[in-house]
C-alpha cells in the first residue's frame, strides 16, 4: 500500500474502474456469479447458499462474498461452521465498492465466487455487475417481482453482463407462475429449471444448511437441476 493507494496485482489491469480484473493468458481464473434483484425476500440469499453447496459437494473450490449489510448470509455461515465444523465453501465480505477487488482476490483461488448483493439498484451495484461472467435474478412467481426486475436488467445491460432470470417460488402447474414465467422471457433469457414454493428451503437456511445437506428430495434435484443448467453455461 502506497500513499493511501492499494497496489494491485500485475496479473490484472485497468478496466472500466481502477479495481476492475481483467483476465490474462496463461492465468487461471475463477468464474463469478453475482445474485441481484432490487426486491427485498426474492430469494437472493437461498439461491446464493444452495448453489455454493451443492458446487462444492462438486468437489468445485467456491467462495461466497456478502455485500449485504443486513449480513444473512454471514449468519448462516456462521451456523453452519458450528454446526458442522468445516462448512465446505469460504466467505468474505465487502462493501458495494470493494467487490472488485475481492474478487480479484477470491477468483485466484477459487473455481467459483457467489456475490450476494443488497435488495436495491443503484450505482453501488455496478462492481459486482460488471465482475460477474453471469447474474442470475431471482424472481418469485408474482408480477410485483417481476416488475421490480426491470432496474436490474437495465444497469445489466450497461455494464454489458449476461443475465439470467431464475424462477424462484414457484408453485407448479398454476397459471400465475406460467403468467410470470411468460412475461420473464420477454425481458431477456430465463432459467430452464425452477426452485419450487418449498420449506425445505426456508428451513435449511434457517440451520446453516442447504438442501444438497439432507437425503434427496424434490427440493434437492431443483437445486440440482439448475446448478447444471448455470455450470453449463459457465463451463464449469
Amino acid at each position: 500500500m502506497t500513499d493511501g493507494f492499494v497496489a494491485l496485482s500485475p496479473l490484472f489491469v485497468a478496466a472500466e474502474s481502477p479495481y476492475a480484473a481483467v483476465r490474462q493468458p496463461g492465468v487461471f481464473m475463477g468464474k463469478v456469479i453475482t445474485i441481484a434483484q432490487q426486491k427485498g425476500g426474492s430469494g437472493k440469499t437461498t439461491l446464493a447458499v444452495n448453489l455454493a453447496i451443492a458446487y462444492a459437494k462438486r468437489g468445485l473450490r467456491v467462495a461466497l462474498l456478502d455485500t449485504d449489510p443486513q449480513g444473512s448470509l454471514g449468519r448462516w455461515f456462521l451456523t453452519r461452521r458450528e454446526k458442522l465444523g468445516d462448512p465446505g465453501v469460504d466467505l468474505s465480505t465487502a462493501s458495494a465498492w470493494g467487490v472488485s477487488y475481492e474478487c480479484e482476490k477470491l477468483r485466484r483461488i477459487n473455481d467459483l465466487v457467489i456475490v450476494d448483493t443488497p435488495p436495491k439498484v443503484d450505482a453501488d451495484l455496478r462492481p459486482a455487475l460488471r465482475e460477474a461472467d453471469l447474474v442470475l435474478i431471482p424472481v418469485a412467481a408474482s408480477h410485483v417481482d417481476l416488475w421490480a426486475t426491470d432496474g436490474v436488467m437495465d444497469l445489466a445491460a450497461r455494464e454489458r453482463a449476461r443475465t439470467l432470470v431464475v424462477l424462484n417460488r414457484s408453485k407448479a402447474n398454476t397459471r400465475l407462475s406460467q403468467d410470470v414465467a411468460d412475461a420473464a422471457a420477454q425481458l431477456g433469457a430465463v432459467a430452464e429449471n425452477r426452485l419450487g414454493h418449498r420449506v425445505a428451503y426456508a428451513e435449511t437456511l434457517g440451520l446453516g444448511l442447504s438442501v444438497s445437506d439432507g437425503q434427496k428430495s424434490a427440493a434437492q434435484q431443483e437445486v440440482t437441476a439448475l446448478a447444471d443448467e448455470v455450470a453449463g453455461l459457465l463451463e464449469l
